[in-house]
């Protein structure tokens, strides 16, 4: 994904109940070159399907068009009823940044989206959010406001002129709502009781409240409360539009302690659509403190916050399906460290020069901090050394988090290598090309210089929890832990011979100068601290 633009698109559509129309409208966007659809989230009580779909801006935008093209032959707003509220057939359709993409682009792809569906669709469009410049109608609530049985006459309206499209209500669509925001978390707490109760914990934790003199609990929090027949309960229907600000596990905590007071049950809550990665491990933090608990594994994290969400009350969760980054996910660029030991040695053995000692010296730290973690859990949890468990709960992440950083060195080695290589095959025919050929020379050699120098850094971090580890790790596996200290003290020698080879070619004096002190600084605390953990381990006797 590394360079690639990716923006996201949520059309909400108004037909939650035909299966024929909800099919034809995520194949439209399935066909869309460019696109990838993620999840498609009907629902039967508020008559509305969510889509979900990726790609680079032009192609969503396109993906957009073509499934409001299926819409406005499909769905007639004159026969619609549902809970949720809404103004058209395409009733919302946000542009939201992933990857690589700025908030102005996403303005683009909506008023290039919104151009397009008035000018061959026929049909109004308001912009909101990023896209609109004008405060009174920026909100979605704004634009919403008396939904689509009031539009006949809303739009009529100077101050209500639509920004794209004819200033005149069409009945069997209505109007859309197009713009860019930043993600939103469309998020659902079930609640084992009336439709009034939910509504009554809404208007208690939403921004807007009871009104401007009696605001809500928390911000960036858009909630109501309604009836699900299909589910048999209610819901806090909560739309979070910054989670940063108010992630879901604060909202949903909020909500037991509220339901608790009312004497009705929380039953668990529900995603309508995707969430980003972030906003699950916020929640597994929140939980791993509040219950001091010991969860080092993403996976596992994951499975923490299922559980204390309840996020399988409803529908099974699939991470895979319902995590952002696990649906977009592509596989890191990393053919060495994703090699077979038996190919990564093959290829270092190679008549090529990289990759060499530096993806070498990453590998060998990387095998270092792992055996060091290796010992500590094979310590950790055994009944013998509970008393050690609050030390070793502090010695294991360190360990843990660098080995995978320090595997990622391995690769970036080879590559620094390689950009350096291609600098010197520059063309130096002219004085011009000569300058930009040492200019590229010079920044490749820094960072040849950099990457060895991190792997340094990174296993020099290490050597407190390797230390802890040789003094009260599993006395059983005193071997492994002194071969990880000698390993971690190898790479790390040899991270900094490849820092000493390049800096000769250097021009830059200072940076020459604090490269070297810190290079040797760290080398020499290595073989103290190597020095130290087999002086360490030679004195215990269990």
């Amino acid at each position: 994904m590394k360079g690639k633009k990716i923006v996201e698109c949520v059309p909400n559509f108004s037909e939650g109940r035909n299966e024929k129309v909800i099919e034809e409208i995520a194949e439209a966007i399935r066909q869309t070159p460019g696109c990838v659809l993620l999840d498609v989230d009907p629902g039967k009580s508020t008559n509305r399907t969510v889509y979900t779909f990726v790609g680079e801006p032009s192609a969503v935008a396109q993906g957009a068009l073509n499934a409001a093209r299926v819409a406005r032959k499909l769905i007639d707003m004159r026969h619609h009823k549902g809970e949720h509220p809404r103004i058209g057939a395409l009733d919302v359709c946000p542009f939201v940044p992933v990857a690589n993409v700025t908030m102005d682009e996403c303005v683009e792809c909506a008023k290039e989206f919104a151009r397009r569906a008035s000018e061959e669709l026929g049909i109004p469009v308001y912009l909101y959010e990023f896209a609109q410049p004008l405060e009174y109608r920026k909100k979605l609530s704004q634009i919403r406001e008396g939904e689509y049985e009031g539009l006949a006459e809303k739009i009529k309206k100077p101050e209500w002129k639509p920004d794209f499209g004819p200033a005149e209500f069409i009945p069997e669509w209505g109007a859309t709502v197009a713009g860019a925001r930043n993600f939103l978390i469309a998020y659902n707490v079930n609640i084992l009781g009336t439709k009034e109760q939910a509504h009554r914990i809404a208007l208690n934790i939403r921004e807007a409240g009871r009104g401007p003199n009696e605001p809500g609990l928390f911000k960036e929090v858009r909630a109501i409360g309604w009836w699900v027949e299909e589910n048999n309960m209610a819901q806090v229907s909560i739309n979070l539009t910054n989670f940063k600000v108010t992630p879901p596990h604060i909202v949903f905590e909020e909500i037991k302690r509220q339901a608790a007071k009312l004497k009705v049950g929380v039953v668990g809550s529900e995603l309508v659509g995707l969430i980003p990665l972030e906003a699950i491990l916020m929640a597994a933090e929140y939980y791993i403190e509040r219950e001091n608990l010991f969860i080092l594994h993403e996976d596992q994290k994951v499975k923490l916050v299922v559980d204390r969400l309840g996020l399988n009350s409803i529908t099974p969760f699939d991470p895979k399906k319902k995590i952002i980054e696990y649906m977009i996910k592509e596989e890191p660029n990393e053919p060495l460290a994703g090699s077979t030991v038996r190919e990564f040695i093959e290829k270092i053995s190679a008549r090529t020069p990289a990759p060499g000692g530096g993806s070498a010296s990453a590998a060998i730290s990387a095998i270092g901090t792992a055996l060091g973690c290796m010992v500590a859990q094979l310590t950790y949890g055994v009944r013998k050394f509970e008393h050690l468990t609050d030390e070793l709960r502090k010695v294991i992440p360190p360990l843990y988090h660098t080995t995978r950083e320090l595997i990622s060195k391995i690769d970036a080695d080879a590559n620094a290598f390689n950009e350096y290589m291609d600098a010197l095959r520059l063309p130096k025919n002219t004085l011009e090309e000569i300058e930009l050929r040492e200019k590229a020379m010079q920044e490749g050699l820094k960072k040849a210089i950099n990457v060895p120098l991190t792997t340094m850094r990174m296993a020099d971090s290490c050597w407190d929890a390797m230390k802890a580890v040789a003094r009260i790790g599993n006395f059983a596996s005193r071997s492994d832990i002194e071969v990880g200290a000698k390993a971690l003290e190898t790479g790390i020698w040899g991270a900094y011979r490849n820092v000493l080879i390049n800096l000769p070619s250097i021009t830059d004096a200072d940076f020459v100068a604090k490269v070297k002190t810190e290079a040797e600084m760290i080398s020499n605390r290595a073989k103290e601290c190597l020095d130290e953990i087999l002086k360490i381990i030679a004195q215990r006797t269990q």
